[in-house]
């Protein structure tokens, strides 16, 4: 009986609402303290980067209380300025805590090149496949005298011979020049060996 009265005693209550107030204060206190600590309320929309050269990103997220991580260059898009954001993570508009690293991917310079392959003396059939398969384009066709009709003989770009093994940046034109089946196979040699000892003479 003695148990029972004290529980519904006057002390045994005082200190029962004692010890309610302070754990109801104690979890009041953790909360604030994870929220100030996590953010737990904080909200940043993140801004839309795409487009933006990397000085201007700074000042954009810096103004946000965000950072930026630059994860790499992906292929050169013509419809954005070079270097700058072509890609973000998180997106732009979606709600982040302080602090926050957004990733980004660059804009590189330009295309990045590419060996010309050796297509001379492979046909228009065979050659032009080839090169667009790789990137490039096709410019003007023009022909010349050699027996081989439509065999590659030379290529150009930008009016200036080019040759196997030479690089040039993806979508670069390139114009063809071929054979059109006339003349016979002792001019053709003589052709190829004129043309040999003329870039002969040119290196020397």
């Amino acid at each position: 009986m003695s148990i029972f009265r004290f529980l519904f005693s006057k002390t045994f209550l005082k200190q029962l609402g004692l010890a309610v107030l302070i754990l109801v204060a104690f979890i009041f206190i953790v909360k604030w303290w994870l929220g100030g600590t996590t953010n737990h309320d904080q909200r940043i929309a993140v801004p839309d980067l795409k487009g933006m050269t990397l000085d201007v990103v700074e000042q954009e997220l810096s103004n946000a209380d965000l950072r930026y991580f630059i994860m790499d260059s992906a292929n050169f898009n013509p419809k954005y300025p070079k270097y700058s954001v072509i890609e973000q993570s998180p997106a732009a508009d979606k709600f982040v805590k302080e602090n926050r690293q957004i990733y980004l991917v660059l804009n590189p310079s330009g295309y990045r090149k590419i060996t010309i392959p050796n297509v001379i003396s492979k046909t228009r059939r065979q050659a032009e496949p080839t090169l667009k398969s790789l990137g490039f384009k096709i410019g003007k066709i023009t022909f010349v005298d050699y027996i081989g009709e439509n065999e590659l003989r030379e290529m150009y770009h930008k009016g200036k011979r080019i040759q196997p093994g030479d690089q040039l940046e993806k979508t670069s034109t390139i114009d063809l020049v071929l054979g059109n089946g006339k003349g016979s196979y002792r001019s053709s040699q003589s052709d190829d060996n004129d043309s040999q000892n003329n870039d002969t003479d040119g290196g020397n």
